[in-house]
């Protein structure tokens, strides 16, 4: 029987790559939420980009600990 497909390498890096799925969804979120309540209340851009910058670290934090897991085992 022929091998169609073999998966060599480490799996953490596949693990990685579905991990960062969530972060990205939460970014795309952050700024789409984000767009909405400045076209809403324009006055509040100031409370509302700060906002969206804290969610965009957090996110991001997250994306970048799952980057490092996969090397700690």
């Amino acid at each position: 029987m022929a091998t169609l497909a073999a998966v060599t390498g480490d799996l953490g890096s596949v693990g990685y790559g579905l991990a960062a799925i969530g972060p990205g969804v939460g970014v795309g979120i952050i700024f789409g939420n984000g767009t909405q309540a400045l076209a809403r209340q324009p006055e509040a851009a100031g409370l509302i980009r700060a906002n969206q910058i804290l969610g965009f670290a957090f996110c991001e934090a997250l994306a970048l600990i799952g980057l490092v897991m996969p090397f700690v085992y």
